[in-house]
């Protein structure tokens, strides 16, 4: 490849980032613009007997009071489990949860106007505790009233292939652990912000933080009851999501109803303390896991049964309760396996997607007792799992379709690089070397509202003057989607990406496109981006070589020329933009992506059906001291297979923020309740790590060029995450030779832990 695919390329809109021109949602002012300010709950669970908004409605500062009636309409991002309000209409169900709302003229007078509502609560019964949300109770005590047999089950989701129980007992070889993983949130930069303004014509613009501008229109649409057409949602720079802004917000009605009902432009944006009540995080998970092998290290069965801490709402629980046991499939063959999940509603704010949706907490479980297995028996760790990776061109037992393949060499990779062979188990007391391998899916096969529509429309447009314009509904949040749309349509033209603009995440200018979730932007709006522009360059070929009599299929484009191999052509890129433009003008050209037909037709067979699955091994080497319990992860070696790199500085960042995120998890992120009430919700308190806990990492792009995606492209933006919390927890067991069964991995339980060995 001649042009930018393939080479390291900074980001088109770091400079205006890092300059600070870029323009976030809360960096916009409108003339006459109010503000929100909210009444949250203090309860954790009850029911609104009175709300008195009498007081507020006559402060002078204040131009509107809403209350839960007055947005009635329930919504959710998924279309099978709508179970939010805008606000409380009937009871509270986590404290925090919006109860009113008033639109004012300052910021002050918003927060002062919301003080003036009263709110008269009756308590009821909390459920806290997701094990408390599994036995029965009252109907007056139950959460939601559509859940079954008076309990607090959102969802179970159960799969058993090839009775993996039979298979365990059968097993000469086997584990049984109990894992309890504590809930983290995203911790994004950018506090949620949205504005929105009623325009004279009967129309609503909404400015929003989000990372999925066409299902928020979809839901304001419903929830307001106006004609899709009427609304235009607009995302501007966007300050980090990793799923936490993959949902439609209630303050993205509540601003929306606010800026209808005063014909004035309204005005959100959280506090962080605001952010982390309304979470939206990875799910606090126990689980327990058994896996079984043979003397010689195949796997013989896996068996799971996990229980999710929900939250207080659906978000996209249906879909997590299935993730965390089909994304079990892989990256090894495992042909006896089962799982039962259920999710649970409790009176916490509720949780929702995070990177590596589903799969991270089940893929550390599986990782350690694959260690505890390797040692049992007597054999390497990555030589078991080199006995047991899934071969390409292959499908699951669940009917997963495996493509491209480069796990295999992803741990030959760290496993040299970091010398493996002649130090692990043979560093000093303290020090220690782990291993994790991972796997996860490029973006999933079936939308989220099921449709026969493409999953993604991307728009080229060839103008007067040289330049490709990309429209594309897609959302840039920080993972480099923007530049590589400008990179498909440079390299397949032979322009400079300056030549190159976009129109993107504006849903009254683009086409759809199904947002930024689930790792599906580089494969899919990839794919239709270079279908729209081959379009284009195939227009321009065409009506070039019919003014040059030549052959169309000989033209190359390349370095702002237009030429053929041999000398019969060549013409700059000006000449033939006016060439293929004579007689017609600016053209568009369309480029779309449909995911094949996956799956089999079983209950549940649609989830984790995706195009293309990302592969990576990683090692940890820790430093613990047994004395005080701290743990030191000095060095990372990671290796990934996202397929293709499009732009290998992009799958860096992507992996590097990855085993960032991952450390967090491992070693010190932890949400802490107390009756409901979030005791952390700040940065001092809620510790993610440092720049100086960062530890060097060294990261090898593998590249196993998948058939199916854009020149042979994958996902690497969540994948890399899996392996980094196992990698941690395999490593401390070879410093101090302790098995770390509950996240975070904290000092006061590596002590706990030591303590108990020593006496042992």
């Amino acid at each position: 490849m001649s042009g930018p695919i393939g080479k390291p390329t900074p980001y088109i809109d770091g400079i205006e980032k890092v300059t600070g021109q870029a323009m976030y949602t809360d960096d916009f002012r409108f003339p006459n613009m109010l503000f929100v300010g909210l009444v949250r709950s203090p309860h954790a669970h009850a029911c609104i007997k009175h709300i008195d908004i009498s007081i507020a409605e006559k402060d002078p500062g204040v131009a509107a009071v809403a209350v839960g009636k007055d947005i009635p309409i329930s919504f959710g991002i998924l279309p099978i489990s709508p179970d939010e309000n805008a606000m409380a209409v009937e009871k509270v169900r986590y404290v925090g949860e919006i109860v009113a709302a008033v639109a004012a003229e300052t910021v002050e007078a918003a927060q002062k106007g919301a003080e003036k509502i009263i709110v008269e609560y009756e308590p009821i019964r909390e459920f806290i505790d997701p094990e408390d949300s599994l036995e029965t109770c009252g109907k007056d005590e139950q959460i939601h009233k559509h859940t079954k047999e008076g309990k607090n089950i959102h969802k179970t989701a159960e799969l058993r292939f090839n009775e993996p129980e039979k298979a365990l007992e059968q097993s000469p070889f086997k584990c049984t652990e109990s894992f309890k993983f504590a809930g983290v949130t995203h911790a994004f930069t950018e506090p949620h912000s949205t504005i929105a303004i009623w325009n004279g014509d009967e129309t609503l613009t909404v400015i929003s933080a989000t990372q999925v501008p066409h299902y928020l229109h979809k839901n304001l649409a419903k929830v307001l009851e106006l004609p899709l057409h009427s609304i235009q949602v607009k995302k501007p720079a966007l300050g980090g999501g990793f799923g936490g802004k993959s949902d439609p917000f209630a303050h993205e009605m509540i601003t929306a109803y606010l800026s209808k009902k005063t014909k004035r432009p309204v005005k959100c944006t959280f506090t962080r303390e605001e952010v982390f009540i309304t979470n939206h995080g990875r799910h606090p998970t126990t689980m327990d896991m058994s896996v079984g092998c043979d003397k010689d290290g195949i796997i013989t069965a896996l068996d799971t049964d996990i229980i999710i801490d929900g939250g207080a709402y659906g978000s996209f629980g249906v879909v997590t309760s299935y993730y965390n046991g089909v994304l079990l499939q892989g990256p090894y063959k495992i042909d006896k396996l089962g799982f039962r999940t259920r999710r649970t509603y409790t009176n916490k704010p509720q949780c929702g997607a995070m990177r590596g949706h589903g799969a991270v907490n089940p893929r550390y479980a599986v990782e350690v007792i694959l260690d505890i297995l390797a040692h049992d028996i007597g054999m390497d760790p990555c030589d078991l799992r080199m006995k047991n990776f899934l071969p390409e061109n292959t499908l699951t037992v669940g009917q997963l379709r495996i493509t491209s393949n480069g796990v295999e060499e992803c741990l030959e990779t760290v496993r040299k690089k970091s010398d493996w062979n002649n130090l692990y188990g043979k560093l000093p007391y303290g020090r220690g070397l782990g291993v994790a391998c991972g796997f996860f899916i490029s973006g999933s096969a079936l939308p989220i509202i099921w449709n026969r529509y493409p999953q993604t429309v991307v728009h080229a447009k060839l103008d007067f003057d040289g330049r490709i314009v990309m429209f594309s509904g897609a959302s840039e949040i920080g993972q480099g989607s923007d530049t590589m749309l400008v990179q498909i349509a440079a390299e397949e033209l032979g322009i400079p990406m300056n030549h190159v603009q976009l129109e993107v995440a504006d849903t009254k200018t683009t086409p759809v496109d199904l947002g930024s979730y689930s790792s599906r932007v580089t494969f899919m709006v990839g794919n239709a981006a270079k279908m729209a522009v081959e379009k284009i360059r195939d227009e321009m070929a065409k009506a070039i070589a019919k003014e040059k009599s030549v052959s169309s299929e000989n033209i190359l484009f390349r370095d702002k020329k237009i030429f053929t191999k041999d000398g019969a052509l060549d013409i700059a890129w000006e000449e033939g933009v006016e060439i293929a433009m004579a007689g017609r003008g600016a053209f568009v050209e369309s480029g779309y992506y449909i995911s094949p037909k996956l799956g089999g037709d079983f209950k549940g067979a649609g989830a984790g059906l995706s195009p293309a699955y990302s592969f990576g091994a990683f090692i940890s080497e820790v430093a613990v001291n047994p004395d005080t319990g701290e743990v030191n992860v000095e060095k990372i070696w990671a290796a990934h297979d996202c397929g293709k790199a499009l732009n290998p500085l992009a799958v860096e960042g992507q992996i590097e923020g990855s085993i960032h995120m991952g450390l967090g998890q491992a070693v010190s992120e932890d949400m802490r309740y107390v009756k409901g009430q979030i005791m952390n919700a700040n940065f001092f308190d809620y510790r993610i790590p440092y720049s100086v806990d960062t530890p060097e990492m060294d990261v090898t792009i593998i590249e196993s060029n998948d058939g199916e995606g854009p020149y042979g492209a994958k996902e690497a933006g969540e994948g890399p995450i899996h392996p980094v919390l196992p990698s941690i927890g395999n490593a401390i067991y070879d410093a101090v030779g302790i098995r770390m069964m509950e996240l975070p991995i904290t000092p006061d339980k590596i002590l706990n832990k030591v303590r108990e060995n020593t006496k042992a």
